[in-house]
């Protein structure tokens, strides 16, 4: 349980986090990210996978603070959206596993390496970092930090003098930016291709 003394602590809790308590949303983060992490592990099998779903639980709850209603528990109520992330994530993978086969048994047809050409290393790291240009100053900066040079988040939260919860926000949204926009050029190549 979030709040061991009692319920009314834990809707104190929520009621701080509507107003936009960046303590009360501290204090939730480190009472249940492991724990639902753990839960998200279980169920994945992979440690970054499950690191970014767990981070989308929380910007939900960041993000939808201000709605939020809360019938049971907030423990259900994260597990419930954990629940869904995940069952969101295996859609996808199905998908992606997908394209991926389809995608190799071309490459394998394909005697022809115009695409290797066109898209050398340098192309993908130009494109890339205009993909990271589009971010939010802040974002680009806790992305770089953990992902270029390899900092841990609560050094990055020290440094940006923000919260690591924030830190990993800005991460998570990062990489979904990333993967939504470097999805849609991979896609826009087999158009090209075919």
């Amino acid at each position: 349980m979030l709040s061991p003394s009692s319920n009314t602590d834990q809707f104190q809790l929520i009621a701080s986090l509507k107003k936009g308590d960046g303590k009360a949303f501290d204090r939730i983060y480190d009472s249940l990210a492991n724990r639902l992490y753990l839960y998200v592990l279980k169920k994945i099998g992979n440690k970054e996978i499950s690191e970014e779903i767990v981070q989308e639980v929380f910007i939900v709850l960041w993000d939808n603070r201000n709605s939020i209603e809360v019938d049971s528990s907030l423990d259900a109520y994260l597990y419930g959206v954990a629940r869904n992330k995940v069952f969101s994530f295996m859609r996808s993978e199905h998908v992606r596993k997908k394209y991926t086969t389809e995608f190799s048994l071309f490459a394998q047809r394909s005697r022809d390496n115009s695409i290797e050409e066109a898209m050398d290393v340098k192309d993908l790291q130009k494109i890339l970092q205009d993909r990271i240009s589009e971010l939010p100053p802040k974002c680009q900066t806790a992305f770089k930090l953990s992902r270029f040079e390899n900092e841990p988040i609560s050094q990055i939260a020290e440094r940006m003098n923000i919260s690591t919860g924030s830190v990993e926000n800005y991460i998570t949204q990062a990489l979904r930016h990333l993967r939504t926009r470097m999805t849609s050029l991979f896609f826009v190549l087999l158009i090209m291709v075919f």
